[in-house]
């Protein structure tokens, strides 16, 4: 023994996750390489414009991509292959140890069916637990997210209930299950900004309450810094950088993420233009052999186009990107603090 302790087993990983779809027959890749890690108890946010294979990224956790699609590379759950498990183990995954916050909650709930139905299948179904004792769970656990009258909710049906409510009912969904990992789909995204704010501090005081690890899907870089612990972006499939929330701002390398934050408004700026990012994103299947932000990088340099760079340790982080010092140190010409964009 050398003394040295062994590093522990990442609840989930993405060892190079490759997605193809059919698309009027040929595959089209979809999400080009995932490499990530979400440790117990810790919430990572993927961050990405739409198209860039965020979504489709979750979904693989649960097997639950569309028909035809193929899948290289690996997913594991607590160091066991997802892609190798048989239907016993994939529904023991399901109903015990990861759940799942969708984007659309009037799509992923039966209209025909009261809430209370819709909370306590899986606990009747799955556990075999008493119809009574599953109803006294879902009641607690919408009085928990926010929900009044919560023993006549139950007896509803979605239709009678706002956007804001069906989202509670979600997460109530994720949590009844007690599982270990969520993972929450941009969750926020059809609510408005009051509502939003209500949704992700039930979700995030629920996690933190019950140790949960988090995967959080989402386009904005402020909310994903807020509530999780480390941030991942993601660009036309890849994700190009993967570093701790709270380096942020002062220790991003990638071209792209500098990019963004450059392009938020910052009240504190005074009246500063924005910066727009030229050209337009690329969907994952437009990516050629190179970097697939090469096109709109001004850091770009030949190799960019033809080789594909790899994830690398960059201080805290790790960076996917030929230059990454030259991205965050500024090239000649340019703002120190993020390329001119």
């Amino acid at each position: 023994m050398n003394g040295m302790e062994t590093p522990a087993t990442p609840l989930l990983e993405f060892d190079g996750l490759h997605v193809t779809l059919p698309v009027r027959g040929e595959h089209r890749t979809v999400v080009h390489r995932v490499d990530l890690t979400v440790p117990t108890g810790t919430a990572v946010g993927l961050v990405g414009e739409s198209g860039s294979g965020k979504s489709l990224t979750a979904r693989s956790v649960l097997r639950l991509l569309p028909p035809g699609a193929r899948v290289s590379g690996d997913v594991r759950f607590e160091g066991a292959s997802i892609a190798a498990m048989d239907q016993g183990a994939l529904r023991t995954l399901r109903s015990h140890e990861v759940a799942m916050v969708f984007q659309d909650p009037r799509a992923h709930i039966n209209p025909l069916r009261t809430i209370g139905d819709f909370l306590t299948e899986g606990l009747i179904t799955t556990r075999g637990e008493r119809r009574v004792v599953a109803a006294a769970k879902a009641t607690d656990l919408l009085r928990e997210v926010g929900i009044a009258d919560a023993t006549r909710r139950l007896r509803q049906r979605p239709a009678e209930l706002s956007g804001g409510l069906l989202q509670r009912v979600m997460i109530a969904a994720a949590l009844i299950t007690e599982p270990r990992l969520l993972l929450a789909d941009e969750p926020t995204t059809a609510l408005d900004v009051t509502t939003q704010a209500e949704v992700m501090a039930i979700i995030d005081e629920a996690r933190v309450q019950r140790g949960l690890a988090m995967l959080f899907i989402t386009h904005d870089l402020a909310l994903a810094s807020a509530v999780c612990d480390s941030i991942a972006v993601m660009y036309a499939g890849s994700v190009v950088e993967q570093l701790p929330a709270s380096r942020l701002h002062e220790g991003s390398c990638h071209p792209y993420t500098r990019a963004l934050l450059a392009s938020r408004p910052d009240p504190g700026a005074g009246a500063r233009a924005l910066r727009a990012i030229d050209g337009r994103p690329l969907s994952a299947f437009e990516a050629g052999p190179g970097c697939a932000f090469a096109p709109r990088c001004p850091a770009a340099q030949d190799v960019c186009s033809t080789e594909l760079p790899l994830p690398e340790p960059t201080g805290d982080g790790r960076t996917a990107c030929h230059f990454p010092r030259l991205a965050h140190d500024g090239a000649p010409g340019t703002d120190r603090r993020v390329p001119h964009v």
